[in-house]
């Protein structure tokens, strides 16, 4: 899987800050979430949390169509957000059924 280090040196301080400042991002607001004392709280960090999920699948779907990534990769890596969406999401189920 290429790392975005293959990426050209110009999307140095774009695509590729932009793609890991919005992984931080979701695990920052988990993190802060689960910190919060109220389930509402909580499901707010939950949601920017998905909403960072799909910033970067944004961000793939430009990787790919410039062809920093190969087919393969996008894939992969398209799937396996969509997964960490569902997981976010199943979170966000359980706070919503338990408040």
């Amino acid at each position: 899987m290429e790392k975005s280090t293959s990426f050209p040196s110009e999307e140095k301080f774009c695509l590729i800050d932009q793609l890991r400042r919005a992984a931080v991002t979701i695990t920052s607001n988990i993190a802060e979430g689960f910190n919060r004392k109220t389930p509402l709280d909580k499901i707010h960090f939950y949601y920017t949390a998905i909403s960072s999920v799909s910033e970067i699948q944004s961000q793939l779907y430009i990787a790919h169509d410039l062809q920093y990534i190969t087919v393969k990769t996008f894939s992969n890596l398209m799937s396996e957000s969509v997964e960490i969406h569902k997981l976010i999401n199943g979170l966000i189920k359980y706070m919503k059924n338990h408040t």
